[in-house]
């Protein structure tokens, strides 16, 4: 593989919606053979009833699902620890940026807080915009 897109909460929402530009980064990634992801926790979160489970399981089954292991959990509290942040605001994230950290680089999260996500990343993972 050739690098890790990770998508956080909005950016799984913007493609659950068939946002084209997300939908064009989505494709461009897979023909660069860069693996898309996101982690178990962001599905939770992007989920709502207005989508259509079918959409959603559709999404999921093309993309790499995170699960959220002790491990991962263990990072994720050390980065929240490290900037002084409370899980009950940032741990999504904090989950997000520990898969982030891990993942095959270069890598690069979608998200719509860059600067939570930018700070929890670190400079080694590119923070892109949705």
């Amino acid at each position: 593989m050739a690098g890790t897109l990770l998508l956080d909460s909005e950016g799984l929402s913007t493609l659950y919606r068939k946002d084209r530009r997300t939908l064009a980064l989505v494709q461009a990634a897979r023909e660069e053979g860069v693996r898309v992801a996101t982690t178990a926790l962001t599905t939770i979160e992007a989920d709502h009833a207005r989508l259509h489970p079918a959409r959603v399981r559709w999404v999921l089954s093309r993309i790499d699902v995170h699960d959220v292991t002790r491990a991962t959990a263990d990072r994720a509290t050390a980065l929240l620890r490290e900037h002084h942040l409370h899980g009950h605001r940032y741990a999504i994230d904090a989950v997000l940026a520990a898969v982030a950290r891990a993942s095959p680089g270069p890598v690069t999260v979608l998200t719509s807080d860059p600067e939570d996500l930018g700070l929890l990343c670190g400079p080694g993972v590119e923070i892109a915009k949705v």
